[in-house]
Parts: C-alpha cells; sequence; structure tokens
C-alpha cells in the first residue's frame, strides 16, 4: 500500500457500498521517458543510479567514462553503449552525441570539457544531475532524505522496508546496499526513495511530498562560509515540501531545531489557511518526540536494541545489527517515514532488524592474525566530518568488547581541515591509538599552509596519535600489531577481555583502499611492507608507540 495511513484508522467498510481503491497510474508510462539520455561520467556513483533509472523506466541510456570501473561494467551487461576513454576524434564524438536528446553531465566536469562543449555546439540541452533529479522524480510521489550525516542509511532503511512492506519503491542511494542490489532500485510503485544532498545546490529544486532531515551543521566549507549558511539552505529545502506533506526531522538536534525556527520566521508574514504547511513528524531520544528510542542498550559483539514509543505509547523493540546511537535514529527517522507512507510499524521494526549496511558504512573488510598472534577486524568507514567520526568510534567501542580500536584517519580536503581542525582534534576519544596520513585533497588544489601533521599534533585523546604518511601505512600496521601480540600487551579473553584489535580505516577517499591491502599484508606474513614502513627514525617521529 503506498497511500499515507495511521496503523488506528477504521478499516475500509466492506460490500457493494464500498469505493473502489483510486487508480494510480504506473508513473513510468509516460512519453517523454523514451527520451535518450547520454550521461558524461555514467560509471560514477553519482549518474550511475540515474542511468539504471532511466532504462529501466523504459529510456535509453548511453555514456561515456574516464576509466573502465565494475559500475560501467554493469551497465554494459545491461546493454547500455559506455565508451571508456576519449572519443576518437571529433567526428566520431559527434556522432556519438547527435543521437541523444540530452546529455547529463556529471558535477566532476568543467564547462569546458570538450564532451560538454561539443554537445552544445549540436543544440543538445545539457544538464547536470541536479538539474536531472526533479526531472527524473517528478513522476513519482517523491521522499527526499537530507541531512549532514547519516543520510545513506536513512534512505537504505527506508527503501528496505518499503520494499518488504509491498510500496515497491524506486531509490536512488549515496552507496551500494547489498541488500538492494546496489545504489539503485527501479521499482513499480509511485514512490521514489532519494538521498538528497546539500552539497552544490543538489537538493535546490526537488519537490518532495515528504522530507527527512537527520541533522543540520557545518560541512563543506568550500561552499558554505558558516553554519549560518548551511542552515539556511536546509531552510530552503524544506521549504519545498509540497502543501499537506510531511517533514520528518530529528527533533533532538539543534540544527534542525534552528531550521524549523526559520521556517516559521518565514511563514508567519503571509499565513493562510488555505495554504497548509508541511506536517512536522518528529523522532529522537528525549522526551516529547512523536517517536522515541528509550532503553538504548549495545548488544554484545555490536548492535543494539531499544524501545520504540509513538506519542509516548510502546509500539515495540528495536533490534539493530549495527552498533551506535547514531544507526537508531536513523533507523527511527525510516520507521517514522514508513508510517507515513503506509507500512505498518510492526513490520517495519521486524525489517530494520534485518538491515546489514550500506558499503563503506561500518563495512567490515575482513579479519586476519598478524605476525605475533595478533588478531585484528578491520572495518571501513567513510566518516571524514568530527561528528562522523565520534559517532563512529563510540559504535566501534560498543563492538569492540575488549578489544583495542585504533583509527587510521585520511583528513578529506584541506578546506574541512582548516574549519574544523580544533573539533577534529576532539573526536577521537573512544580510540586506543590514532594514525593520521595524508589529506586527500580531492578537487583541492591549495593547501592553505596545513599538513595532516597539524591535526596529529593537537590530539590530546588518546595519547598514542601520530603522523604517518601514506606510502608507510601499511608496513607501519603490520609492524605495530606484531610488536603488540609479542609485548603480550593485549587483554587476556580468560579475564573476560578479547584478544585483538579492531581497526578502522576512516575517511571519504583513497584510505578505503587500505583495509584490503592490510588483510594482503598479513596474509603473506606481513612480509611485504611499503618502503620506508621499517625506518625506526621515521616511526619513533610519529608519536606513535614504536
Amino acid at each position: 500500500m503506498t497511500g499515507p495511513h495511521s496503523d488506528d484508522a477504521p478499516a475500509a467498510p466492506a460490500g457493494p457500498a464500498a469505493a473502489p481503491p483510486p487508480v494510480v497510474p504506473d508513473p513510468r508510462d509516460r512519453p517523454e521517458r523514451a527520451r535518450r539520455v547520454h550521461f558524461l561520467g555514467i560509471g560514477g556513483a553519482g549518474l550511475s543510479p540515474l542511468a539504471q533509472i532511466h532504462l529501466a523506466a523504459g529510456g535509453q541510456v548511453s555514456g561515456s567514462d574516464q576509466e573502465y570501473s565494475p559500475r560501467v561494467a554493469m551497465l554494459r551487461e545491461l546493454g547500455v553503449p559506455v565508451r571508456v576513454g576519449p572519443a576518437a576524434d571529433a567526428a566520431a564524438l559527434a556522432a556519438e552525441l547527435s543521437a541523444a536528446d540530452v546529455v547529463v553531465a556529471s558535477s566532476a566536469l568543467r564547462d569546458d570539457h570538450p564532451e560538454i562543449i561539443a554537445a552544445r555546439e549540436l543544440g543538445i540541452p545539457v544538464r547536470r544531475r541536479s538539474d536531472w533529479l526533479p526531472e527524473l522524480t517528478a513522476p513519482y510521489r517523491l521522499v527526499a532524505v537530507a541531512g549532514s550525516h547519516g543520510k545513506t542509511t536513512t534512505a537504505a532503511m527506508l527503501t528496505l522496508v518499503l520494499a518488504a512492506g509491498g510500496v515497491d519503491p524506486t531509490a536512488v542511494i549515496g552507496a551500494d546496499v547489498a541488500q538492494l542490489g546496489g545504489s539503485a532500485v527501479t521499482g513499480r510503485g509511485d514512490v521514489f526513495v532519494l538521498e538528497a544532498d546539500e552539497y552544490g545546490g543538489a537538493f535546490a529544486g526537488l519537490d518532495p511530498e515528504l522530507a527527512v532531515i537527520t541533522n543540520v551543521e557545518w560541512e563543506h566549507p568550500d561552499l558554505f562560509p558558516d553554519e549560518a549558511s548551511v542552515r539556511a539552505v536546509f531552510a530552503d529545502f524544506a521549504a519545498r515540501v509540497r502543501p499537506g506533506g510531511r517533514l520528518v526531522v530529528c527533533g533532538d538536534h539543534p540544527g534542525v531545531a534552528a531550521v524549523l525556527a526559520e521556517l516559521d520566521r518565514r511563514a508567519e508574514p503571509d499565513r493562510r489557511a488555505d495554504a497548509p504547511r508541511a506536517r512536522v513528524v518528529d523522532y529522537g531520544f528525549t522526551p516529547g518526540r512523536t517517536w522515541r528510542a528509550v532503553d538504548y542498550v549495545p548488544l554484545p559483539g555490536g548492535g543494539s536494541t531499544s524501545t520504540v514509543l509513538r506519542d509516548g505509547n510502546r509500539v515495540g523493540e528495536l533490534t539493530l545489527a549495527l552498533p551506535g546511537p547514531h544507526i537508531a535514529l536513523d533507523a527511527l527517522a525510516a520507521l517514522a517515514t514508513a508510517a507515513e507512507l503506509g507500512v505498518p510499524p510492526t513490520d517495519a521494526l521486524r525489517t530494520l532488524g534485518t538491515y546489514a549496511g550500506a558499503a563503506r558504512r561500518f563495512d567490515v573488510v575482513g579479519r586476519a592474525s598478524a605476525p605475533g598472534g595478533t588478531r585484528v577486524e578491520i572495518v571501513d568507514d567513510y566518516a571524514h566530518h568530527p561528528t562522523e567520526i565520534r559517532a563512529t568510534l563510540r559504535a566501534a567501542r560498543d563492538r569492540a568488547a575488549g578489544r583495542q580500536v585504533w583509527a587510521v584517519a585520511q583528513p578529506h580536503t584541506f578546506s574541512r581541515l582548516a574549519a574544523l581542525l580544533d573539533d577534529f582534534a576532539t573526536a577521537f576519544g573512544d580510540a586506543d591509538r590514532v594514525y593520521v596520513t595524508d589529506v586527500y585533497a580531492a578537487r583541492e588544489t591549495d593547501n592553505l599552509g596545513l599538513h595532516a601533521s597539524d591535526l596529529a599534533g593537537r590530539i590530546r585523546r588518546p595519547a598514542a596519535a601520530g603522523y604517518v604518511a601514506w606510502p608507510d601505512l601499511p608496513g607501519r600496521l603490520v609492524a605495530d600489531l606484531a610488536d603488540l601480540g609479542g609485548r603480550g600487551d593485549l587483554c587476556d579473553a580468560a579475564a573476560g577481555g578479547t584478544h585483538g584489535v579492531m581497526l578502522l580505516t576512516l575517511g571519504a577517499g583513497t584510505i578505503t583502499t587500505l583495509g584490503p591491502r592490510l588483510l594482503d599484508l598479513l596474509a603473506a606474513g606481513g612480509t611485504d611492507a611499503f618502503s620506508g614502513s621499517s625506518r625506526a627514525g621515521d616511526q619513533d617521529a610519529t608519536g606513535l608507540p614504536a
């Protein structure tokens, strides 16, 4: 069922007098959806799911990308012609583009990119992802999931719950979710779940029937000069919810409270009875929330359990496989939203208990033994903001069950490091050891006079924190794990501890490649270290135990 209703609504009358259910047209039965769309950067995480959805909706798709990737391979298997690398010549590029009705270009490509210029010279409309999303989602009842943090997990949980509840949604999620078959879901229902990003104004043109805001705080300092500017764009987003729609928000978060206050301020001068505003549905841990989780308890080995209340009345138990209070809040958001879309909470709770996670969100890479006997579990996480790092390390501490927690952090962009340096310095308190490696600059070329060692030098807790150069990391970690086991520093299982280390790789850049590399080294006995990793003088200078 896709229409909103409450769980205690009266049953529809039976018999001849009952009104027939409304006929909901398939949103894919639209002539304009048959157009050919050519995607520039089709293998990227932003455009690949859009291409899949347009294709599944009956449209024609083609594209190009700079390099071969698993996403390109998947699209080719679906029959999509994808060119990898530059076109053979101008004539070949013109022939390729001339078959398209519209070109959608990755935001990573500048306006002076040769393929964008060629498309415009041919008179083909060129859209950015943010321009294309409103057109793609227009035929649907759009559910836009936004927030500074947690939107991927919330959107993935919500999509899983709606699919299990018979809503059969279409969805675009910001990471691959194995349970959903990837980052794009192509359903036949009238609901579209979209992970809506504030970066670059990506959610500015959306027209959601229901919007979710998980939290609001200063992020992307390369675009937003301060927290007030971030709150302003989220207020603009919230104001775009259709009249009579719903706004599901985390009422515990001060940034969300500021956004709601701004909405009230804007609405006061022209408040009209005939223009109903979006209804606010809040959730959180604190008293007074519409949806509230109480008695939160972390479970041994990961996960949590809590009791869910709706308007103060017990709904059921929320048992999750992934650790951390932030995950419980994301689940509450998915639960509240699914209820607005007609899924009974008891069914939603059952499905949430099966959620196994998204790629790079507390993603277990593997387990191995280091020389000396140290058992290590490697977890990869996208956390690259102080708030995300704190939440992830809190979850790791809950899951570690007596093991040491080591964090390897790769700062993401110099602008973020400069703006939030003091906040980063206090974000690692739940770790026993921190390795800070070189900054992943991404799109930036100015280092603003900063180096990763500037962050390492400011970390006071834990005391075992220091800078290690990127090429030296794998060998250094193997050596330190071996040294730890050789010294017998680990907890004794017989005394109630667990022998081993939980090692987290944290960041939004190339840090995700470290875990698999480390596992390979450990499998080889730890002997294939990168050059420089065994230089004792360099290791002593890091501030970490040598």
